[in-house]
């Protein structure tokens, strides 16, 4: 029997982790392995980001921070918001966060009781269905297809909402589709949360700057919901900042006092180091954000080109963020060396151990059709993965 909580065994492991783990272990054998399995850029945080950290350090910002983070913090993601997104917040509606995952889980959390309702369009980042376990919500899912580049209808929106919908949650650039909603699209969106006063709408915004097909559009712009919105952002994709653990939400008044409340109780405050390194990061200005952005279409363009190419692979061109998310059921009930492929998880498995890459099954992004692909390696990893991921699909009869 047992000692620990029906929470915890009720929680499942994050897949990318889990495939990220399996493949140091393989590597750590001697094999090759690429690692297309993370969401992490692999270029360096800029000069000056890091520059900034270390002056902190020798002015001695090593103690205790402010629940919330430091107020030029603060007051620098407002300004940020206020002039590359148009929304209107004052500090006293930003709450840094150890992480846009923690934000996340905090948000979530504060709003949600037992038994309520979250909307969550599939495909969806892992993490959003086990946060709302932990909140001991109940997830109610919106499938979209390839054909509708992943995004849901308005229709299908209005289908889904109850008297008890609680949440709506989703990311636009999306994660694992890069999939971006136009400005059009979310406001048929809003037109629906306008009838349902009731639903919040947790928009996760982490991938904004990675967006090839013009300005990044927050749903946050209408202010009909606007009350409702909480946004979720943060450094670590546009910066290349994963390592510092830095993200934060916008939103109510009301909200953001109920998660400065839950996070003083469960991490406290922010890194010091890493809060004066973010706002030299929007201080700094877009110059390495935008070089890093076409350096991701550069390496899109040369995976989608490559991905075209190996038969069986159905491929849609994604607007944003850096994943393809291709469907692979063409392969189901093929084999290889007595070993048969029945689901997107064992292909996932069979590519790791067969070609030595590593990718992440869709059934943890409520998709069992398709694989998730990160291009955020460098251009001759991606190539040769590319080569490898087709060698091994290729013996598949």
């Amino acid at each position: 029997m047992t000692t620990l909580s029906n929470r915890i065994q009720n929680l499942s492991e994050s897949a990318t982790i889990k495939m990220a783990k399996l493949g140091r272990e393989l590597a750590a054998k001697g094999v090759d392995v690429i690692n297309l399995s993370f969401g992490e850029p692999d270029f360096h945080t800029p000069e000056y980001i890091k520059d900034a950290a270390k002056k902190a350090m020798d002015d001695n910002f090593t103690y205790y921070t402010p629940v919330s983070g430091y107020p030029d913090l603060r007051k620098a993601i407002a300004a940020k918001l206020k002039n590359e997104n148009g929304l209107d917040y004052d500090m006293s509606q930003i709450v840094v966060s150890t992480g846009a995952k923690q934000a996340i889980a905090n948000a979530v959390l504060c709003l949600v009781n037992p038994g309520e309702e979250v909307i969550i369009p599939t495909p969806y980042w892992v993490s959003y269905s086990e946060v709302v376990k932990l909140a001991e919500g109940k997830s109610v899912f919106i499938e979209s297809t390839a054909k509708n580049n992943f995004k849901i209808t308005a229709e299908q929106l209005e289908a889904a909402i109850t008297p008890n919908s609680k949440l709506f949650m989703f990311s636009s650039p999306c994660n694992p589709t890069g999939s971006v909603y136009s400005k059009e699209e979310l406001a048929s969106l809003v037109k629906v949360f306008e009838k349902h006063p009731h639903v919040y709408i947790l928009s996760d915004e982490i991938y904004e700057h990675i967006n090839f097909v013009g300005g990044h559009e927050s749903i946050a712009q209408f202010e009909s919901i606007k009350d409702r919105v909480v946004i979720i952002n943060g450094f670590s994709k546009s910066y290349a900042m994963t390592g510092w653990r830095i993200g934060y939400t916008a939103s109510n008044k009301e909200l953001a006092a109920a998660c400065d409340k839950i996070q003083g109780q469960i991490t406290s405050g922010t890194c010091s180091i890493t809060q004066r390194a973010g706002t030299a990061a929007y201080e700094g200005g877009l110059e390495s954000v935008h070089q890093m952005r076409d350096e991701f279409q550069k390496r899109r363009d040369i995976v989608y080109n490559l991905l075209k190419e190996i038969d069986g692979i159905k491929v849609n061109l994604p607007e944003g963020a850096f994943y393809f998310f291709p469907d692979v059921t063409s392969f189901f009930g093929k084999s290889y060396n007595g070993k048969t492929i029945n689901d997107a998880d064992e292909l996932s498995i069979y590519i790791l151990e067969e070609a030595h890459v590593s990718t992440v099954g869709g059934d943890s992004f409520g998709d069992k059709k398709s694989i998730r692909m990160s291009y955020a390696a460098a251009e001759d990893k991606l190539i040769e993965a590319m080569r490898r991921i087709k060698e091994a699909l290729g013996k598949l009869q």
